[in-house]
C-alpha cells in the first residue's frame, strides 16, 4: 500500500514538471509568432528592400510584405522532416530528456538572439525564425510523447487538458508585460523597436529559464531498442526508422483514422488562428490596439476552457467532448460571418467563445491519440501526430485564399472554413475509439 502510495506521489510529481514545459513555451507560439515578430520582421525587410521593394535572400527576389510568411512556410517544411527524426532517435535511444532539453535550448537561443534583430538585419531574423520554429516544433514531439508514460489512461484527459492550460496561461503572464512596455515604450525610455525586440529577447529567456523544470523532474523510462545503439548511430538511421514507423502504423488503421480526423478539424482550427486578425483588420475595420486585447483575452480564456472541456471529458469522454467543441466552432465560425464591421464589442464575443473550445479540443486531441500509441513507440508516433498538424496546415489557408479571391469577401473566407470543422466531425464520429486503443494493445479507459 505504501509503495503504491509513493508511486501515486512520483507520479503527481512528474505531471507537474511536464506541464511546466507547456508554461516554458508557449510564449513562442503567443508573444512571438502571434503577435510581435510578424510585423517587427516585416518592417526591417522593408527597410533592406531595393527600389522595388523586393529583398534577395540567396539571391531570390521576395517582396519584403511576404518574407515572414515565406520564413515561416520554410520553417514549417523544415520541421515536417526534422520532427519524424528527433521522434525516431528519442525511441531508438531511449534518451528523450537530453533529446528534449537540446531543441528546447536551441530553440530558446534563437528567440533570445532576436534583441539583434535591427536595421536591415532581415536575413538575420529570418535564420533566427526558422532555427527557432524548428527547434519548437521538434521539442513539443518529445514532450508529447511523455504523456502515455507519465499518466494513467484514466488521468490522461485531465493531465493534458492541465498542461494546455498552463501553457496559455504562461504565454498571458508574458503577454501582457510585453503589452504593458510595448504601449507604454515611451514612459520606459525606449523606442517601440527596442520594445519590441526586449519582448521577443524576453520570451527566449523564459522559455528557457522554465524548461528547467520538466528537465528535472521528468524520467526517462525507455531503453534503447537495439544494445549499443546510441545517438550518433541513429542519427544515420533516422530516416530508415522514419519509413519503418510510417510502414508499422499501417498496421493500426484506427489510428490512422483518428490522425485523418485531427488533420482536417485541426487544420480549421490553426486556420482561425491565423487569419482571424486579418478578418478583424480588413473586413470589419479593428484597430491594432483591438485585435492584440481580443489575443490577450483568447489566451485567457483558453485556460478555462482546457479545464472546463477536461472536466467535461472525465463525465462524458474525450471523443465526445470533442465532437461537442467541433460543433461549438462551427457555431462560432458561423456567426462570425454576421459580426458587424466596426463594433469591438462583438469580435471580443467571438474571440471569447474560441478561446473557450481552442485549449479544450486541443488537449483531448492529444490524450485521446496517447492512447492509440503502441507501447514503445510514443516519441515516433507523436512525430507523425505533429507532422499532421503543422505539414498540412496550409489546406485552410488555401482554402481562406481562394475563397476571398474568388468572392473579394473575407465574410465568404471565413465561414468558407466550416467546412473543415463539419468534416472532421463526421471523420472523428465514424473512429471506433475504443477499437483503436485496444488494437494497440493499450487498456481501454471505463470512460473514452
Amino acid at each position: 500500500m505504501a509503495e503504491a502510495a509513493d508511486a501515486v506521489r512520483e507520479r503527481r510529481r512528474e505531471q507537474r514538471g511536464w506541464y511546466f514545459y507547456d508554461w516554458a513555451n508557449s510564449v513562442f507560439s503567443s508573444s512571438v509568432i502571434t503577435v510581435f515578430l510578424g510585423p517587427y520582421l516585416t518592417t526591417v525587410a522593408k527597410a533592406a528592400a531595393d527600389a522595388d521593394g523586393y529583398v534577395h535572400p540567396l539571391g531570390i527576389p521576395v517582396r519584403a510584405g511576404s518574407y515572414f510568411a515565406y520564413a515561416i512556410s520554410a520553417s514549417v517544411l523544415l520541421s515536417v522532416l526534422v520532427m519524424p527524426l528527433a521522434g525516431a532517435v528519442a525511441d531508438r535511444t531511449g534518451r528523450k530528456k537530453p533529446l528534449m532539453g537540446v531543441f528546447a535550448y536551441i530553440g530558446a537561443a534563437a528567440t533570445t538572439g532576436m534583441f539583434f534583430l535591427s536595421g536591415d538585419r532581415y536575413l538575420l531574423g529570418g535564420a533566427l525564425l526558422v532555427t527557432a520554429n524548428v527547434a519548437y516544433a521538434a521539442s513539443v514531439v518529445i514532450y508529447n510523447s511523455f504523456l502515455p508514460q507519465i499518466a494513467e489512461p484514466q488521468e490522461r484527459d485531465a493531465v493534458s487538458s492541465r498542461g494546455w492550460a498552463f501553457g496559455y496561461a504562461g504565454g498571458s503572464v508574458v503577454l501582457v508585460a510585453n503589452l504593458v512596455l510595448f504601449l507604454q515604450h515611451d514612459a520606459f525610455g525606449v523606442s517601440e523597436g527596442m520594445a519590441v525586440r526586449i519582448c521577443l529577447a524576453s520570451a527566449g529567456l523564459w522559455w528557457g529559464a522554465f524548461t528547467v523544470v520538466p528537465l528535472l523532474r521528468l524520467r526517462e523510462r525507455g531503453a534503447p531498442r537495439e544494445a549499443g545503439a546510441g545517438a550518433s548511430g541513429s542519427l544515420g538511421q533516422g530516416f530508415r526508422q522514419l519509413a519503418e514507423t510510417v510502414r508499422d502504423m499501417r498496421r493500426y488503421p484506427l489510428t490512422l483514422a483518428f490522425l485523418l480526423a485531427y488533420l482536417v478539424y485541426n487544420d480549421g482550427v490553426q486556420t482561425v488562428i491565423s487569419q482571424a486578425s486579418v478578418y478583424g483588420s480588413e473586413e470589419l475595420g479593428l484597430g491594432q490596439s483591438t485585435l492584440i486585447a481580443a489575443i490577450l483575452l483568447v489566451q485567457v480564456l483558453a485556460v478555462a476552457g482546457a479545464l472546463l472541456l477536461g472536466r467535461l471529458a472525465a463525465r462524458y469522454g474525450a471523443q465526445r467532448t470533442v465532437l461537442g467543441s467541433l460543433v461549438a466552432w462551427t457555431v462560432t465560425i458561423g456567426a462570425g460571418y454576421f459580426l458587424p464591421a466596426g463594433e469591438p464589442a462583438w469580435f471580443f464575443v467571438l474571440a471569447a467563445a474560441i478561446g473557450m473550445v481552442l485549449g479544450g479540443s486541443q488537449a483531448l486531441s492529444r490524450s485521446l491519440f496517447s492512447h492509440m500509441v503502441p507501447r514503445g513507440k510514443e516519441a515516433e508516433y507523436f512525430s507523425v501526430y505533429e507532422v499532421s498538424d503543422r505539414g498540412t496546415s496550409w489546406l485552410g489557408p488555401l482554402m481562406f485564399g481562394l475563397t476571398y479571391q474568388l468572392t473579394g469577401s473575407y465574410r465568404d473566407a471565413i465561414i468558407s472554413l466550416v467546412v473543415f470543422f463539419a468534416a472532421g466531425f463526421v471523420l472523428l464520429a465514424r473512429v471506433p475509439v475504443r477499437r483503436a486503443v485496444a488494437a494497440a494493445g493499450n487498456p481501454v479507459p471505463e470512460t473514452i
